[in-house]
């Protein structure tokens, strides 16, 4: 029985590889391999390595999850270094556990190799920072997948100083932005939404809530970061939110007085 390695490629960037996966690849019997992983990335498999892709294309997947776990406990019965490469982390929005459970139920032994997340190389991309002491202290990451209970936002924990990032917005801006509203955003709440981010193919737009619906669909795979940090002048909008904080409990008290 081989060894099955589940291994983030980053948001598409080869050096931003970790050293782990580059050699995990240049040694590996086997790849499954998800649609959003780059040619640059998939480049560095071994020659000699079976590679094949488990993706799916505009929807369409071309295996169901069990049929893909199905295959990697398959594969372990007859390759040595088995490599389950996905795009970002596998742990973020990768279906990682439901494959950690057929391996560990099958009694393969496996490993997790982190990558950097979409997130993460999206904010990097945009020049922000998720976090800022100033504008925000907590992170969501979530995603508006539809028909999928786990997909349900919980809007309480979303507060003033929230950063929060959805993965696999969908082409919908206009559904997205609605959302944003019904959940209590503000019109003027800023975001940015980041395309391939830190590949070839890289587009960044910044915008704001009232403004999303309106703005061009940019290509998958997208992002969206919704929160004071995805704007290009942190500190100005963070002024702007505590003034009008500020004259909102002015008026509360001089109502109540």
């Amino acid at each position: 029985m081989g060894k099955v390695y589940l291994v983030g490629a980053g948001p598409g960037d080869p050096e931003l590889l970790t050293v782990k996966a580059s050699r995990l690849l240049a040694c590996a019997e086997i790849v499954f391999h998800d649609a959003l992983v780059s040619r640059e990335i998939r480049e560095l498999i071994a020659g000699d390595a079976e590679v094949i892709d488990v993706g799916k294309r505009c929807g369409q997947k071309l295996l169901t999850q069990d049929e893909i776990s199905s295959l990697l406990v398959s594969a372990a019965a007859s390759h040595a270094a088995v490599v389950r490469l996905k795009g970002g982390d596998p742990l973020i929005f990768g279906r990682a556990g439901e494959e950690i459970e057929a391996l560990r139920n099958a009694g393969v032994d496996f490993e997790i190799v982190p990558g950097i997340t979409a997130a993460l190389g999206a904010a990097a991309a945009a020049g922000i920072s998720l976090t800022d002491r100033r504008a925000a202290s907590q992170i969501v990451f979530s995603t508006f997948s539809r028909g999928t209970e786990g997909a349900a936002m919980d809007w309480g924990a979303i507060t003033s100083t929230t950063t929060l990032v959805l993965y696999m917005p969908g082409p919908d801006y206009a559904e997205v932005a609605h959302r944003l509203r019904e959940g209590g955003l503000p019109d003027d709440l800023p975001c940015v939404v980041v395309s391939s981010a830190s590949g070839a193919q890289q587009q960044i737009r910044w915008t704001s809530v009232a403004q999303l619906a309106h703005e061009e669909k940019l290509p998958a795979p997208a992002l969206m970061i919704v929160g004071r940090v995805a704007s290009r002048k942190v500190q100005e909008i963070t002024e702007a939110f505590l003034n009008e904080g500020a004259n909102d409990h002015c008026a509360l008290r001089a109502a109540v007085s």
